[in-house]
């Protein structure tokens, strides 16, 4: 593994002794200061792993980002990168699975299970695989249920009086 040298210019040491010593940043960004501080100083990754209570991996990635990316990359999180659409029901497919899900289930069955929408929605074509979760999210952002017309998984249940009136 290439060690990267670590050599702060005093306006950037400055910098990060001013946040370090003012604690009002993010911990993941203090940390990241403080390592980078420590390894300006000549110590080595695990004696900086071990005062600064990460890894020394890193340690290793705070002293390459720097060295490579200049300072701002160091400290600052690096967003994730973008997932592709992992949605596989949505639109049509959705309404033919709330449409699957309210009719009669299949001959020997008393309702339809998560499994069995699953492999019905796989049978007739409409998706290549699903798994029994994502049958579940699916049906989560629906509103009906069967045979209840109101909004919600279930009725909601009446409270009793909070006036303290005696009952007679």
């Amino acid at each position: 593994m290439e060690r990267y040298r670590v050599s702060l210019e005093d306006e950037e040491r400055a910098t990060l002794e001013g946040l370090v010593g003012k604690g009002k940043a993010a911990a993941r960004k203090i940390a990241h200061a403080r390592i980078l501080l420590l390894a300006d100083a000549g110590h080595d990754d695990e004696a900086i792993a071990e005062a600064v209570a990460v890894s020394a991996r890193t340690v290793a990635r705070a002293r390459q980002r720097l060295v490579t990316e200049g300072l701002a990359a160091a400290l600052d999180h690096r967003p994730q990168p973008p997932r592709p659409d992992k949605v596989k029901i949505k639109g049509d497919v959705e309404q033919q699975l709330v449409r699957l899900a309210c009719t009669d289930p299949p001959e020997g069955r008393c309702h339809w299970t998560l499994q069995l929408l699953a492999d019905e929605l796989v049978a007739l074509g409409l998706v290549a695989s699903l798994s029994t979760e994502t049958v579940r999210q699916a049906l989560k952002k629906t509103t009906s249920t069967p045979g209840w017309c109101g909004p919600g998984a279930s009725r909601p249940t009446p409270t009793g009086s909070t006036s303290g009136a005696w009952r007679t």
